[in-house]
């Protein structure tokens, strides 16, 4: 039709204009909602940037897929959303909200963030733990660093510390360091040289994030990474 539409006769040409814009309307929709979707991070992603070194990576399901039950209201301690996030707290009454949201940003590599809501809040403290898979204790050595990396928003500043704990018959060990969040990179580091492992009996590990005073504010997690690698000798 567009080939021909110089030497259409006019009666023609415009039933065909009527039925090109009608056509175009479909098209720009289209256009509008691929580029929309497209844009998105990809679903099941687990591409991220990690050291050169590193033996083991990897971003946990939060964050990278849909859960089943993608949100709690009036969040119970010990309520698990997926299966490898748990909360924690001593709230008498508890008025916090958990959702898993999609990301966005044209900067997120995340197809998925994490928003906790807090409104009153009566406790002493409050945590999310993230259980790390096998793979991340399997061959763990005391010549070995774990990085966390991590994108944060809060509606107002708090402090948010992070709490690498590793298990090891009948001994745990415990690794805290407080997230840098006015950097422009939010990440830290847990040097196992310093801790009194046994290699031999490692059974699992697992990362709290423990917010300080998070009455009335959001705070939303718009990546969680992990990657192992091993340090310099001293």
């Amino acid at each position: 039709m567009a080939r021909r539409a110089d030497s259409m006769d006019l009666a023609a040409l415009r039933e065909h204009r009527t039925r090109a814009r009608r056509l175009r309307t479909q098209l720009d929709r289209l256009i509008h909602v691929a580029e929309k979707r497209l844009a998105l991070p990809a679903i099941g992603n687990q591409a991220f940037p990690r050291p050169v070194d590193a033996d083991w990576a990897w971003r946990p399901e939060v964050w990278c897929g849909p859960l089943p039950v993608q949100g709690m209201s009036t969040v119970q301690s010990n309520s698990t959303l997926g299966g490898e996030a748990t909360v924690f707290h001593d709230c008498a009454h508890s008025e916090l909200t958990l959702r898993q949201i999609r990301n966005m940003r044209e900067a997120d590599l995340a197809a998925y963030g994490l928003r906790l809501d807090v409104f009153r809040f009566d406790g002493s403290y409050l945590s999310l733990a993230i259980d790390l898979p096998e793979e991340a204790s399997n061959g763990l050595k005391r010549n070995h660093l774990i990085r966390i990396e991590t994108i944060v928003e809060m509606e107002k500043p708090i402090e948010i510390f992070a709490r690498l704990n590793i298990k090891h018959g009948p001994n745990t060990e415990q690794i805290v360091r407080e997230l840098p969040l006015n950097a422009e990179e939010i990440h830290v580091e847990f040097d196992l040289a310093y801790t009194k492992l046994n290699e031999k009996r490692v059974e699992k590990m697992w990362l709290d994030l423990i917010f300080e005073g998070p009455e009335m504010n959001q705070v939303v997690l718009r990546d969680l990474t992990f990657s192992r690698r091993k340090r310099a000798p001293f």
